[in-house]
This record gives C-alpha cells, sequence and structure tokens, in this order.
C-alpha cells in the first residue's frame, strides 16, 4: 500500500490538505500526517518515497498515483529552497509526525535534556553564553546572560516563560514549530527550567493559532514524564499585539490588564508574580537542545557572522513568488533571500522595498539589499531584524500611506499606558494626512483666542517635515517599550528613501 506524506499544518489545511489527504486515502493510500517542509507556494504538497508533488488539488491525485502527474518537483530533500539552507531548528520539519514520542526519540529528542540532568545550572548556563545564542524576539539579549541573571536573583519561586505571542506581519515559524515539533520547544524549555530552578513554566499563545494551541496541549501531557518536575501550561492571550511585549504578556498572565511595566525592575529580578523569570521566544527556546547536545555550543558559535551567531529561521512573505521559511546562517543578504531563493516578486514586477522585523521594522530600499542579515549590521543601519519577518513590496506600493499605516497601527495596538505612544501615534496618523494632502488651515478649535499654543497660520512643507522628525524622536526615545519606540522605524525609512510618495 502506498504510503503519502502530507502535513497538517495550518497554512497546508488552509489551502486544502485535508481534502487531498482524503483523495489519498479514498484511492487507497495510507496517509500520515506530518510537519510542514515550509515551501508554502507548494501546499498541499504530497510526498511519496521521498518525491514530492504540489501544490495539489483533490483532482490531482489519480493522476499522481499513475505517475503522469505535472505537479512533480523531484525529491523534497534535493529541492534547491531546501538544500541551501542550515536546517537546526526545523532539521525535523516535514520528517516526523509532530505528536509521535517516537519520532521525537529516534530524531536525537530529549538527548539534550537527559545530558544536561548530570550538569550543574552554572554550567548551562556557561554553555549557553559560549554558544553565543541571543533572542529571537527581536531584541536580540544574549541568552546566556539573562540565564545567568535569574540564577542569581533571590526568590521563592522562579518561571520560564515562552513568548508565542506571534504578532508580527509576514512571520509564521513561531506557528510552524508549535504546530510540527512541539516536543523540541517542550525539551528547551526544560532545560531552561533546570539551568536556573525553575519547576512551572507558561507558554503563552494568541487565540488566534487554535491548531498550535492543541497541539501544544496535547504535546504536554505527552511529555509529561520526560519534563518532569518542570510542569507546562498554555495560557492562550486574545490577541492584543502589545502582549508580545513581555511585561504586558506576564501582566496577561497574571490576569492582569495586558501593559507594558515600568523597568526596572526587570523580569528577570521581577517577573511573573513577582519572581526572577526567564521570558524567551519559541525559536530561542527551541534552539537549545541544538546548543545542549555535546558540542552543540560550539557549532552553534562557529555559525553565523560577528556577534550573530547561529541560524535564523527567515520568513519569507508578501509580494513574493516563492514564500516559505528558509533557515540559514546569519550574514545572508536580501539579494540572495529576495532574487535567488524567493524568486522575485509573484507579480513579476520589480522590488520597491522590503520590510524586515514586522510592522514596526523599517522599509529597506534596494541599495541597501547587500546588506549582511546580522543584528549589528541593521542596527547601523537604522532598521530591525525582529523575529526575521521579511515582506516583499512591488513598485505599486504607496510608501507614503505605508507610513501612515505604521502610526496607525500603533495607534490601534497601544496600550495606553504612555504618552508618546498613545498620542502622538494619532498625532502621526493627522500629521502625514497633512503631508501628504499640503497641509490645512487651523480648525474652529485651534482659530480660538484662548488656544495660545495652537499654530493659526498654514505651515509649510518643511516645518510639517520637521514636526514629524521631533514626533519621531520623541516616541522613540519617550515611550516604555518597542511597540512606540519602534513606529519611528517604517516612517523615517519611507520618507528617508521614497519622498516622492508623501507629495
Amino acid at each position: 500500500m502506498t504510503l503519502v506524506r502530507i502535513s497538517d499544518d495550518a497554512l497546508a489545511l488552509a489551502c486544502g490538505a485535508d481534502a487531498v489527504a482524503a483523495a489519498f486515502v479514498a484511492a487507497g493510500c495510507t496517509v500520515e500526517r506530518v510537519s510542514s517542509w515550509g515551501m508554502h507556494w507548494l501546499e498541499p504538497l504530497a510526498e511519496i518515497d521521498g518525491i514530492g508533488f504540489g501544490p495539489l488539488f483533490p483532482e490531482d491525485v489519480a493522476a499522481v498515483l499513475a505517475g503522469t502527474s505535472d505537479k512533480w518537483i523531484g525529491a523534497i530533500a534535493d529541492h534547491p529552497f531546501i538544500k541551501r539552507q542550515q536546517r537546526l531548528t526545523f532539521a525535523r520539519a516535514g520528517k516526523t509526525r509532530p505528536l509521535s514520542l517516537a519520532d521525537y526519540a529516534a530524531t536525537d529528542g530529549w538527548s539534550a535534556l537527559n545530558r544536561v540532568k548530570s550538569l550543574t545550572s552554572p554550567e548551562i548556563v556557561a554553555e549557553v553564553t559560549h554558544s553565543g545564542l541571543r533572542g529571537r524576539g527581536g531584541a536580540g539579549f544574549p541568552a546566556g546572560i539573562k540565564w545567568r541573571t535569574v540564577l542569581e536573583a533571590p526568590g521563592p519561586r522562579k518561571y520560564v516563560v515562552c513568548n508565542a505571542d506571534e504578532g508580527d506581519s509576514g512571520t509564521f515559524a513561531d506557528r510552524m514549530l508549535m504546530e510540527g515539533d512541539p516536543f523540541q520547544l517542550l525539551e528547551g524549555m526544560a532545560i531552561a527550567a533546570q539551568a536556573i530552578g525553575a519547576q512551572q513554566g507558561y507558554i503563552y499563545v494568541r487565540s488566534e493559532y487554535p491548531h498550535a494551541i492543541n497541539k501544544l496541549n496535547a504535546a504536554i501531557e505527552l511529555a509529561s514524564e520526560h519534563i518532569a518536575p518542570f510542569r507546562v501550561e498554555v495560557r492562550v492571550g486574545a490577541g492584543a499585539y502589545v502582549c508580545g511585549e513581555e511585561t504586558a504578556l506576564l501582566n496577561s498572565i497574571e490576569g492582569k490588564r495586558g501593559e507594558v511595566r515600568a523597568k526596572p525592575p526587570l523580569p528577570a529580578h521581577e517577573g511573573l508574580f513577582g519572581c526572577p523569570t526567564v521570558v524567551h521566544n519559541v525559536l530561542t527556546l527551541a534552539a537549545i537542545p541544538h546548543i545542549m547536545v555535546p558540542g552543540g555550543a560550539g557549532l552553534y558559535d562557529s555559525l553565523g557572522i560577528d556577534r550573530s551567531k547561529g541560524t535564523m529561521p527567515i520568513q519569507l512573505a508578501g509580494n513574493i513568488r516563492h514564500g516559505g521559511l528558509f533557515e540559514t546562517a546569519f550574514g545572508i543578504t536580501l539579494n540572495e533571500l529576495i532574487h535567488d531563493i524567493g524568486g522575485g516578486t509573484a507579480s513579476g514586477r520589480p522590488v520597491k522595498a522590503v520590510q524586515v522585523g514586522g510592522p514596526l521594522g523599517a522599509y529597506i530600499h534596494p541599495s541597501q539589499f547587500d546588506l549582511p542579515f546580522d543584528y549589528e549590521a541593521y542596527a547601523g543601519a537604522d532598521a530591525l531584524i525582529g523575529h526575521g519577518g521579511v515582506v516583499v513590496f512591488d513598485d505599486t506600493a504607496d510608501m507614503g500611506a505605508l507610513a501612515r499605516f505604521a502610526f496607525q497601527f500603533c495607534a490601534a495596538e497601544s496600550c495606553g499606558k504612555c504618552t508618546p505612544c498613545r498620542i502622538g501615534s494619532t498625532r502621526g496618523v493627522e500629521l502625514i494626512d497633512r503631508i501628504r494632502t499640503g497641509g490645512r488651515d487651523a480648525d474652529a478649535v485651534e482659530a480660538l483666542a484662548q488656544m495660545h499654543n495652537a499654530r493659526k497660520d498654514r505651515r509649510s512643507r518643511a516645518e510639517d517635515l520637521q514636526l514629524l522628525e521631533d514626533l519621531c524622536e520623541t516616541m522613540q526615545f519617550g515611550s516604555l517599550c518597542a511597540l512606540g519606540g519602534f513606529t519611528p522605524y517604517p516612517v523615517r525609512s519611507a520618507l528617508k528613501h521614497w519622498p516622492e510618495d508623501f507629495a
């Protein structure tokens, strides 16, 4: 009987994978549901004896089984999109059943956790520090320093919290890993718990990820004996973007309003329920098992460039021909990612801009496409790597409208705790509208005699542009968290490289 492997990833399901699987079953095949390879433009993708076929519809099944299908793509492992990658975090992608303990154990699962049980906490922290691992959630803070801080901090209890509130546009790596390899995340959390002395962990997932939530709950139950005495619970958020900020996330877990806390104290000193807490995103914790196997820290340190060590699962999205997940060592360029790997725009038109790092990341101009993909290089160009999302726009994009959207998004998602974010974002929308429409006269309220600080005459374009720069500076340095602090990145970059779109 023919064995057919088809992903049960949310994207594959959205593209009709269940109907394709049912068609293979009706044709007398055995269907095995596995994780996704990450080649999203080929979903639903079926694999038979290592050979791939996609994207498939139920009516394509007969031709696939007859050997006459024009959806044949050859050996999946040899596909250029897969072969060019350096996969660590997603080494099992497309190869294992997400909730199979046997599959996980057969692919070196639990070996890192078993090893660290014979190590002391300082020894575990030292290896993570040596690896050079930095947080993959956006800030890029060294994981080893965070662990050492929590280990040395006094407290009645300590916690490990996984930030799975993946809200950035064009990002899906967290979702793919939770749905496709949940045991790896749990193993990483258990190792972190062993390092800092925690007994309890939480995974905070947004409610828009029902498949991931179900997979995680099932995986926690199946893996309970492996990670004991460490315990993990899933907490579901309502989808507020600001809850991706670690202190707002901690408030939400505690049942409070999801708003940012002033720092200090840092979560490493006073985090969840006032106790020292390690907060990492999914990709950071999932990298830990690869670091803690014998020699893993040295291998991780050997990948990447400068202070950006290891691999980064880069998510290619937007107007791109070959969208999907591409894991590689730091140092690759956008030219390679977009043109060589992504195949250019799906529309066939020239690339105008690429936004890296989510809705608050800078827009990268084609003249910057040779910039190496690493934290310091992007920071030097007033840009962000963030969570590794890469969203492509062709030459029809209106960059003035996209800059306005950054302010609009911030206004909608602000928790309201700090004035620069709460008020500045709304003023930003108004200011860009004024710039794009040639200014406006004072309204009825502004014209009142008692409104001494209100401008009575029409501002020049130069004055409005300077006011926009002043607003961006106030938000960047005056906001309590990155939501308000990073909003100026897309605005400034759009204005710098495409001033004609603000006319």
